[in-house]
Order: C-alpha cells, then structure tokens, then sequence
C-alpha cells in the first residue's frame, strides 16, 4: 500500500522520540473512519489511508509492548506490527460494521507473532501449534502463578502450566530454559544515564482505540462461551459450570453426592463437557476470524 512515510524508528535511541510522535496523530471518531475508509477503498485516496494508519499507531505499539520480552529489539517488534497495520487498513470494509481496531488487532498480531517466530531460534523448537501456545503464552502464566523464581521454575509451577496448555512438563522446562536468557527491560538506557527503557515505553493510559478493542475482543470472547455452554446437557452444565466457572470450584466428591456417581465419573464428565465447549468455542472463534479477514 503506498502511503506517505510514518514517523521513522531509528534503533533504540529513537524510541522515546517515535512514541512523542505517534501521540500527536488524533483518534478518529467512528464517521470520520468510516468515511476515510470508503475513500480509500473506492477512490484509492492515499491521504485518507494515511490518516487511517497514523491513527492506529499507538495500537500498534500498545500490542507490541505485549511481545517485549522475547529478546528482540522492540523497534523491529512495533515495525512488524506496523506492516501488519498496512495490510489491514489496506483490506479493511467498513461496511461490515465494526472498527478498524478491532479488525486491525488480527493483522497486527499475526504479523509480530510471525517475526517472534521466525527471529527467535525456533528451528530447534519447531512451530507445532502446541509450541506456539506455550511460547506465547509461558510468560503471562507464570506472573499469574507468581513464578518468578531464576533458573529452573518449581516442580508444582511446572505442573501448573503444563496442566493449563496442555503441553508435557519436559516442554515448560525446555521452553523456559530457552526463554531464561532474553534481555531485560530493566537494563540501563546507557552506561552513562539514570533510568531503564521500560520508563520510557508508551505510557500505561488507555486510548480510546485499545479500550475498544479490548473491550469488543471481551464482549465477544464471553458471548462465545455463552453459546458453547448451550451445547451442554443439564448435568454437563452444573459440573462444567460448578468446576470450571466458579470462584470456588466443587470438589469431585460432592459433585458425586449430588449425582449419585462416582468421583472418577464426575471427572469424566467434566472432561467431556470441556472439550465440548474447547470444540465449539474454537470453531466459532475460526468462523469469526474467517468473517473478519474476508475468508
């Protein structure tokens, strides 16, 4: 898509200048998108796309932020995202009735996730779709399990995060020792200067398109789940919902008070009743996705 230029990132030193300039570009409200979409897309204007992609740049680098703490430089992070920014303004149909953001976030993150997966020494990992999920997913688990340990994590987190994606423990040890060595944010900015980069990344405040996007990404993860738990029966429901949802999950052996079976067949169930909302939630979310990248 030839547009005009984008503020430049030029290494780490330009960093903080990058995000002052991607500030000073306005959110669009929803009719301004809409009408510079239509004039991009039926009259090939390149000021109106211009202004479609400088609008979403802090997307793009709030998304980035995300994926810091795989090694890479963070400029070559957000400039991946930037591509895949191009790609969907360059697709995107305003017909279809959402906003560029939430279209956006598809592109955006398919394009940084493959450079991650390119860049990052994965010839020895390979790229099955289970090694992706602990790749991507690894980092977040273990800040939710406070597993902050150096080296070699606790066996009961290992177990954790193996049970949570899925994967065999030896896979979360050999990602994580992988992992072990990507460069800290909190290294200083130089030898000779106060501070770390991470004091200097975009600030933490919500924009108005991140909030969005968020919150429509939410709406819809939840709407899916709803529909998914319709394919239960009554009793896949109650232990799904009583094991699964709850703040404070039933144990087996009360569940098997209720019903009158065995704690092992309580647990069957459960199982069962979770690949049938696994199966429907993923289908939908593949529906979805189809829908949205014009599949």
């Amino acid at each position: 898509m030839a547009t005009k230029s984008v503020p430049a990132l030029t290494g780490q030193g330009g960093l903080t200048r990058y995000f002052q300039e991607i500030r000073k570009y306005p959110m669009l409200e929803p009719k301004e998108e809409y009408n510079l979409a239509k004039s991009w897309r039926e009259d090939g204007d390149r000021e109106s796309a211009h202004k479609l992609v400088t609008s979403h740049l802090r997307l793009v680098a709030k998304i980035a932020m995300g994926y810091r703490g795989y090694g890479l430089p963070i400029t070559e992070v957000i400039s991946e995202g930037n591509v895949g920014l191009m790609q969907a303004v360059k697709r995107f149909e305003p017909e279809r009735g959402f906003r560029l953001a939430t279209y956006a976030m598809w592109w955006i993150r398919a394009s940084i996730q493959e450079y991650v997966l390119r860049s990052w020494s994965l010839v020895k990992l390979g790229t099955t779709a289970s090694q992706k999920k602990l790749f991507f997913n690894l980092r977040k688990i273990k800040g939710q399990i406070s597993a902050f340990e150096e080296g070699d994590m606790k066996n009961e987190h290992v177990e954790e995060i193996a049970h949570r994606l899925k994967v065999s423990e030896e896979d979360v040890v050999s990602m994580n020792r992988r992992m072990s060595g990507d460069a800290s944010l909190n290294s200083p900015i130089r030898a000779d200067a106060e501070g770390e980069w991470q004091d200097w990344l975009v600030d933490d405040s919500t924009d108005q398109e991140t909030e969005l996007a968020t919150s429509q990404e939410f709406n819809s993860r939840l709407a899916m789940l709803g529909d998914a738990i319709k394919t239960l029966n009554d009793r896949e429901r109650r232990i799904f919902e009583a094991r699964r949802l709850s703040d404070d999950p039933l144990t087996l052996e009360k569940l098997s008070e209720e019903f009158g079976v065995s704690r092992e067949r309580i647990r069957q169930i459960e199982v069962r009743a979770f690949e049938k909302v696994q199966k429907a939630v993923t289908n939908k979310a593949q529906k979805i996705e189809d829908a949205v990248l014009g599949g």
